[in-house]
């Protein structure tokens, strides 16, 4: 007599959170959360993999995002930074490359208004990028810039009576195929110091073409960025972005959620190799029951929890207005380092399915590349807590 299937949604720990963090949460935080939950596990994991492979982005998915009124939990909906976190880990966990859309969108670019804009710019710009009318990119990374960019900045701004002209080029801007408004940092040739401009990408001179043949994010629209004399009034230089310090405030928070997409992306890992491992049969049995598979099982789930922990108290610290740097940095590199390990093992559960986007896993390893490298490489975090704990800088 065979044994009755195994039921994975009613085993214990079915939703990965081995430690209870969720707890943590208030009661209406914990609800909004399973409401997030529920409307990705029915609008975005069973299109991912088809989006993933056409490799572009579903536009039909925007008005739903806005009625689902997920953004800026904190700074519009009173939420705590533990929520935020937690949530946009679940759309990782859901996909990447939606939730990468988000962190642009609601993170990058409505951070930089949210954070730089003046009280009036706020006002005017807000409500439209609230409600997903006005869709956004953030332009920092350029062709011969990333870990550089902040003294290294290319992009130009000179002032032009009320204007200001623009001009150079940006690489790897999410959203900037089809956004409206980006925000771009360039360096005022007057003073040499980064400041922001909101730029409406209909203006002469703004040009963006899609950055073909990725292996990771394939459904995120990434774009090269071409500015030549782009002309901006005033009125749209961020009144509080004058120095790259100014801008580092925007990455602070934003690398926080890009440790929040390391730790959804193991939980994604962790939901595939799991349910595999119970329902794949070698040898008249399930693959869960042998001990290296089990291994790699809790291996993952080990470096879910560390991660998750290390992220709850960052979150806890930037809620209590007392994060720093060089701890958003450290939370950065370790939960990425621990995400390729994770995504790794659950490939090798998979074995040949691992490589293809069938079984989801493919799709799940290859976007762990991306969250390694964006928000400052793996070398350069670990550079920054370096610094902080030794007082002696290794890179200028």
């Amino acid at each position: 007599m065979s044994k009755p299937a195994i039921d994975l949604d009613n085993l214990p720990y079915a939703d990965g959170d081995f430690y209870s963090f969720e707890e943590l949460l208030s009661d209406k935080e914990r609800s909004r959360l399973a409401e997030v939950r529920a409307w990705l596990t029915a609008e975005v994991r069973p299109n991912a993999v088809a989006w993933w492979n056409e490799g572009s982005f579903p536009q039909s998915l925007i008005p739903r995002l806005a009625e689902l009124d997920s953004m800026s939990p904190v700074h519009r909906q009173g939420y705590s930074n533990l929520f935020a976190g937690m949530m946009h880990a679940e759309f990782t966990r859901a996909d990447t490359s939606i939730a990468t859309f988000i962190g642009v969108h609601d993170g990058l670019f409505t951070g930089s208004i949210e954070l730089l804009a003046s009280r009036e710019q706020q006002e005017e710009w807000l409500p439209d990028i609230y409600a997903f009318r006005k869709i956004g990119a953030f332009g920092l990374t350029e062709p011969l810039g990333g870990s550089d960019v902040a003294g290294g900045t290319r992009t130009t701004a000179r002032r032009d009576g009320a204007n200001w002209v623009l001009n150079g080029a940006k690489r790897w801007i999410g959203n900037a195929t089809f956004s409206d408004w980006v925000v771009i940092y360039a360096r005022d040739v007057e003073d040499n110091q980064v400041k922001g401009f909101l730029v409406d990408t209909s203006l002469p001179g703004y040009s963006a073409s899609r950055i073909e043949n990725k292996i990771a994010l394939r459904t995120v629209e990434n774009a090269d960025i071409t500015l030549e004399n782009v002309v901006v009034a005033d009125d749209f230089h961020l009144k509080g972005a004058n120095s790259f310090h100014d801008t580092n405030k925007v990455l602070k928070v934003t690398r926080l959620s890009v440790g929040w997409q390391a730790v959804g992306q193991q939980l994604a890992a962790f939901d595939v190799a799991r349910r595999y491992a119970v329902e794949r049969q070698q040898f008249g049995r399930p693959i869960a029951s042998f001990q290296l598979v089990q291994q790699q099982l809790v291996q993952i789930l080990g470096n879910a929890m560390s991660s998750m922990g290390m992220m709850v108290r960052l979150s806890q610290l930037e809620d209590a207005g007392t994060a720093k740097d060089e701890q958003s940095a450290l939370a950065k590199a370790f939960t990425t380092a621990r995400m390729r390990e994770s995504v790794a093992a659950g490939r090798n559960i998979l074995g040949g399915n691992g490589i293809v986007t069938d079984y989801e896993m493919a799709k799940i390893f290859s976007d762990a590349e991306a969250i390694y490298t964006y928000e400052g490489t793996q070398e350069m975090n670990t550079l920054v807590t370096g610094r902080a704990i030794t007082g002696i800088s290794a890179f200028v």
